[in-house]
């Protein structure tokens, strides 16, 4: 029998945090999943830590080519044995009740195509910094497209088939979940629990990465819709992403202002819960 959900796990120079995100998963309180771990040609000790696991349900890709997230991606989609298909990244913790929780709203609510969650981010530290702030229903998600989605990409699960027909695109890595979104949500149906069901690791990221990401999400934006479009979908992108991008450098230097979305406080008991789990593992 095929399982029900197949999650998707792609590494690259992960050996340092990957046990505890396979970890993670192992101890879901549903069961019945496939892991697909595909390595992209990591240089570390990767392939090492994936072959430390012993379990019938965990299939590995020791791919020795970097392709790429797309790529990887798109891959675990065309391996999938599932009806659902859930994200997992190297250096997150999927709380024991993730998969059953986002799997038990996607039977209750067959018009949603892609499911998200909230997370908790931490860093190398082991300090909780807090929660997000998310939307929950696709209007509210969809409200402006050229700004972006905030439907956080760790903790995405959806329909098999709407993966395998809106597919990631290579030439959007580094913003290839809002690439994916901004050609994908006038025909699907996006939903968000507003609920912790994943530990996210989040360190100081570099203004360079951080411009990087904005320059490739304008790029795809270009790509897949050009200038021409009827809605100037491109152009709305471009402008936005410009001014973000300008509010980053300046905030950088100043700290006067900045697009980063503030995190909500964790209260004493999500943190005692937090702990709990991160030891376990």
């Amino acid at each position: 029998m095929p399982p029900i959900v197949t999650i998707a796990l792609p590494v690259y120079n992960g050996a340092a945090t990957l046990k505890l995100a396979v970890r993670s998963i192992l101890q879901q309180s549903f069961t019945d999943w496939e892991l697909i771990i595909l390595n992209d040609a990591s240089t570390d000790n990767s392939l090492e830590v994936m072959r430390s696991f012993d379990d019938p349900r965990i299939h590995m890709i020791e791919g020795e080519e970097n392709l790429g997230l797309s790529a990887r991606l798109n891959m675990a989609v065309d391996m999938a044995r599932g009806q659902y298909f859930a994200r997992m990244d190297q250096d997150d913790v999927s709380l024991p009740q993730r998969i059953e929780k986002q799997l038990g709203y996607l039977l209750a609510h067959p018009e949603v195509d892609l499911l998200a969650t909230n997370y908790a981010v931490f860093n190398d530290s082991l300090e909780w910094l807090g929660k997000l702030s998310v939307s929950q229903l696709h209007y509210e998600i969809c409200r402006k497209p050229w700004s972006g989605f905030f439907l956080p990409h760790p903790t995405w699960m959806g329909k098999l088939d709407w993966f395998q027909n809106h597919r990631y695109q290579s030439y959007a890595d580094g913003a290839e979940d809002q690439n994916l979104l901004l050609r994908s949500y006038n025909e699907s149906c996006f939903a968000c629990l507003d609920e912790v069901l994943l530990a996210y690791r989040q360190n100081a990221r570099p203004l360079k990465k951080v411009l990087r990401a904005r320059f490739r999400y304008i790029k795809s934006a270009y790509i897949s819709f050009g200038f021409g479009d009827a809605n100037h979908m491109a152009v709305k992108v471009f402008i936005v992403q410009l001014a973000k991008g300008l509010g980053d450098i300046i905030n950088a230097y100043y700290k006067v202002f900045g697009f980063q979305r503030k995190l909500l406080p964790l209260q004493d008991e999500e943190k005692r819960y937090l702990n709990l789990v991160y030891k376990g593992l």
